[in-house]
């Protein structure tokens, strides 16, 4: 089919600025085809019908009017043209597969939902209150006795408060290398527990009210599969039915268990039982250098304790770049009793005077400590097999995982599964954008996941904070880039908070200089790297960084600043390279 300009006013030879879809994309009616320029206004034409671009008859520059072919497209203005293009929209990947569902219950159950929600974490909440919103009746199943799972109760929000808590305290030992010195702070437990646990009831008791509100029902218990429709929930009252027409996997993840571990004494805790703070170790051993260790061992080593971080790789918070981590790393390897790189653990023992571990590092030297207690944080497992999904025919990889397409959905047409259970990187801000998409697939809606990027952050101190392509992830890829990397030694904010140790780094692509990836380290940086984020989502590239007005004396200005790097045009510092402008 021939697309042509439709009637655009008064203008017989409009030239064509922009072209905006390429050969082989899929268009939906509507969507903007070509931009013409006038001297009056910029005008984007629509495509009047749903179709494939097979070929486009004009380029930037051409002068077109009414009636100009413009592109031709397959499939368009036929009856199939709106499922093909919903076809082609979807990725390539190879939808999951189902297997013969094992389990037999059917019929009604004691409670029914259109939309049936297993698991109420940031993902699982989000897919019921938006599905409820559109019109559906929801069930969510929830095995603790408060909303808003491991995030909520046990994860993000209770360790943000104590990570300010710390914040506030070194802070305070940091402003007597100013002039400014306080007393050794004071720590009530007992207060310091209920600060932190009314952070957690407030967000938590909010989550009750939204439910009510939304005319979600909440069914009390653990929920497993036991038919392709059918969900049998156990709990303090019993056991109830509840029978669905789709259904929403969001139940998460827990700690990985260490088999020669002594777990079941006390002192060998997870991040579960480093929130509880039921003390303050003298020496405190953390297993794993990653995001949740390195969290809790700051919380940690800002109250008091002596800590040792102990982690298999040779950097800390291996996702990231080497560079973006060393100011981190540098930072706390004063303050911590040590930080072994390359090194495992071999064996623990539980003795009355502590926890006897004994160390191996990479070059086969063995070593031994004591410590009070241990922190276990070497990464979380999905629950995947501890829902029976094979009764309702849900493919479960070996590893507890269940696999998605970008819908969402499983190998069962109508069972769809969220978070942590589908895959890196287990993230709360992931699964409430896939909880999203869930819901509204289930409400007859045509969305799809298709995020450019998921941001992380260690809201360590200094934080660490990456998105898109990094630099180790470019070389090893063999992805082209260009960077701009800026110094906060050279930022007056940076300096003027006595905390000049940070950097921004922006990766750019060298043909379009558009933003690919982006990191940061230093105060705040959880914050900052919001902008990196946005601006890879739009496309933007340097100039767009450069050229825009960022507050002064911020630390925001740390990215334009990266950019202005990229392109030469910066004055705070000598430019590594001039570019013609």
């Amino acid at each position: 089919m021939e697309i042509k300009v439709p009637d655009i006013g008064d203008f017989d030879a409009v030239p064509v600025v922009a072209i905006l879809v390429s050969v082989g994309d899929t268009v939906a009616e509507e969507d903007p085809l070509i931009e013409l320029e006038s001297d009056k206004a910029t005008i984007e034409v629509p495509s009047p019908v749903a179709g494939v671009v097979k070929e486009i008859k004009v380029a930037e520059g051409d002068k077109v009017g009414e009636g100009a072919v413009i592109m031709i497209f397959e499939g368009a203005g036929t009856e199939d043209a709106p499922k093909a293009a919903e076809a082609a929209a979807t990725p390539a990947a190879a939808a999951p597969q189902a297997i013969a569902a094992t389990g037999t219950a059917g019929g009604a159950g004691d409670v029914h939902g259109e939309v049936v929600v297993l698991g109420s974490g940031p993902g699982g909440y989000t897919a019921a209150f938006r599905a409820a919103d559109l019109g559906k009746s929801v069930v969510l199943i929830e095995k603790n006795p408060t909303l808003g799972g491991v995030c909520l109760n046990v994860g993000c929000i209770p360790s943000k408060a104590l990570l300010h808590v710390a914040k506030v305290i070194t802070e305070a030992e940091d402003m007597g290398a100013h002039g400014v010195s306080f007393a050794k702070p004071k720590i009530d437990l007992d207060e310091l527990r209920a600060f932190k646990d009314g952070v957690v009831s407030q967000l938590t008791g909010g989550l009750d009210g939204l439910s009510k509100a939304r005319k979600v029902t909440i069914v009390r218990g653990t929920g497993k599969f036991t038919g392709p429709n059918m969900i049998e929930v156990t709990g303090d009252e019993g056991t109830k039915t509840v029978s669905f027409d789709n259904c929403i996997i969001a139940a998460g993840s827990e700690p990985v268990h260490l088999p020669f571990l002594p777990h079941d004494d006390e002192r060998v805790i997870d991040s579960t039982g480093a929130l509880e703070l039921k003390d303050i170790p003298k020496r405190m051993l953390v297993l794993g250098g990653g995001i949740i260790g390195l969290e809790m061992a700051c919380v940690y080593d800002a109250l008091g304790s002596k800590v040792t971080i102990v982690e298999l790789m040779d950097q800390i918070i291996p996702g990231a770049d080497k560079d973006i981590v060393k100011p981190l790393h540098n930072r706390i390897k004063g303050r911590y009793e040590n930080i072994l790189l390359k090194t495992k653990v071999t064996a623990m023992e539980a003795q009355k005077g502590g926890l006897k571990v004994t160390f191996e590092d990479d070059k086969g030297e063995v070593t031994t400590g004591t410590f009070d207690k241990v922190l276990v944080a070497v990464g979380r497992t999905p629950n995947g097999k501890k829902i029976d999904a094979d009764k309702a025919g849900v493919a479960v990889d070996e590893r507890g995982f269940i696999a998605v397409d970008s819908q969402q959905r499983t190998g069962v047409n109508h069972i769809f599964a969220i978070g942590d259970l589908v895959g890196q990187p287990m993230l709360a801000h992931k699964a409430v954008h896939e909880g999203k998409v869930a819901a509204e697939v289930c409400a007859g809606h045509k969305r799809h996941f298709d995020a450019n990027l998921i941001p992380s952050v260690a809201y360590t101190d200094p934080e660490v904070a990456w998105c898109g392509v990094t630099e180790t992830e470019a070389k090893a890829k063999g992805i082209k880039f260009e960077k701009g990397v800026f110094p906060w030694a050279a930022s007056g904010k940076a300096l003027s908070n006595g905390r000049s140790e940070g950097m921004t780094k922006l990766l750019f692509n060298p043909d379009d200089q558009r933003v690919i990836g982006g990191c940061i380290v230093g105060t705040n940086a959880g914050d900052l790297i919001a902008e990196v984020a946005l601006a890879i989502e739009i496309g933007a590239d340097a100039v767009d960084l450069g050229h825009t007005i960022h507050p002064h004396p911020t630390l925001s200005e740390t990215v334009n600043f990266a950019a202005e790097m990229f392109e030469g045009t910066i004055t705070d510092l000598m430019p590594p390279k001039k570019k013609k402008h």
